[in-house]
């Protein structure tokens, strides 16, 4: 049987004591939900600013698939969590400027979009990833 590994990264906010931020299993690598934190202080960037929070959140996203040995190249599926329908325009143009910028191929991630409520009302995106490796 595969072993699981935990991911952790610095370079990503600390995940809350209930998960982890990432596990790997085998050639698959799930990254928790990750939110608009500054992983050196856990707060909460950007208020009311949805484009600037969906930045934050995919650059922590990619810290943890980076320490987990994968990258955006490597996803098969994100989902992003939103507060408000209003935010998706601007959510959606943030995510395809950071995608652009980090995915060499022509294949991009699978992606489902979830209007939600979020743990912290400053929270305006969540986003999760699931990549196989090699």
């Amino acid at each position: 049987m595969t072993e699981r590994t935990a991911i952790r990264t610095d370079d990503a906010p600390a995940p809350a004591f209930t998960f982890s931020q990432g596990v790997r299993k085998g050639n698959l690598l799930q990254v928790s939900g990750q939110g608009p934190q500054d992983p050196a202080t856990g707060e909460y960037l950007f208020p009311g600013d949805v484009a600037a929070q969906t930045t934050r959140t995919l650059q922590n996203v990619r810290a943890v698939l980076l320490a987990g040995g994968a990258d955006l190249d490597d996803v098969l599926s994100l989902r992003v969590y939103l507060t408000e329908r209003a935010h998706f325009a601007e959510m959606n143009e943030a995510y395809g400027a950071f995608l652009a910028e980090h995915c060499s191929s022509d294949v991009l991630p699978c992606r489902t979009t979830v209007f939600v409520g979020l743990p912290r009302e400053e929270m305006l995106v969540e986003i999760d990833a699931l990549a196989a490796l090699g």
